[in-house]
């Protein structure tokens, strides 16, 4: 039902500069009353839902986009925390075996250091009259059981060669005891060691063929070969990760 006739719109419209003393001295205007005062409230309730409704999606699209830049930031940092630790992994890596390779080499450059000083005493060993003929004996004799040949051509320092010449002949009887029979042994009068070694000999049959190296560094290698692990126990302490010492 329609309070409101076609040739009074104009009217209607002009009601909005009315005061209320209007509608007073108006009593025409009296009836629009709760038409207006109901659609002002209207209005009014439904500009507030549409603010309340602007705000709350305001609210929810403000906390979408601080939550989905909150997780891209954490995301990133994640991401350089991540690279922050490998790098530094890699870094204490590298320099954990760069140390341990400094040190092995270290230790390995010590232990030659040792050889060589041994190597060096050595050469005080062919200057004691009494020991070093005892040493070329043996030296010699072990050779000889090596290659049980009828025949070997010693060489050796051109110094020992008397000392050699001197010393064969029981040599020979050594090995006849031990072996059943006795080897020729021919001192080379043409090739020598060098002055350099400490002593010692070398032996070869079987016109060179065959040789065995009996001089003094040779067997120190030998025994050092074999005794290399005690000697880094006795410079450097026993190995914790070690879990086999035959």
């Amino acid at each position: 039902m329609s309070f409101i006739r076609g040739e009074e719109i104009d009217d209607i419209i002009e009601l909005e500069n009315f005061q209320p003393q209007d509608f007073i001295n108006d009593p025409t205007h009296a009836l629009l009353l709760p038409i207006l005062s109901h659609i002002d409230a209207e209005a009014e309730d439904k500009s507030m839902e549409m603010e309340l409704r602007a705000e709350e999606e305001f609210r929810a699209e403000k906390r979408r986009i601080v939550k989905e830049n909150c997780e891209k930031i954490d995301n990133f940092y994640e991401r350089k925390r991540k690279q922050v630790d490998i790098a530094h992994k890699v870094y204490t890596s590298n320099k954990s075996n760069e140390s341990r390779v400094s040190l092995l080499i270290a230790r390995d450059q010590l232990l030659q250091d040792v050889l060589r000083e041994a190597q060096e005493e050595l050469k005080t060993v062919s200057g004691d009259k009494e020991k070093y003929p005892k040493i070329i004996k043996g030296l010699i004799l072990q050779g000889i059981l090596q290659l049980l040949e009828p025949e070997v051509v010693l060489r050796c320092r051109k110094e020992d060669v008397e000392l050699i010449e001197s010393v064969v002949d029981e040599v020979t009887d050594a090995q006849e005891k031990i072996a059943g029979f006795s080897t020729k042994v021919t001192v080379d009068p043409n090739n020598f060691l060098s002055n350099e070694i400490a002593g010692g000999v070398e032996l070869l049959s079987r016109q060179g063929r065959i040789s065995v190296s009996s001089t003094l560094e040779s067997r120190m290698n030998l025994i050092a070969e074999q005794i290399v692990p005690q000697i880094r126990t006795a410079l450097f302490g026993p190995n914790p990760n070690r879990a086999f010492f035959d």
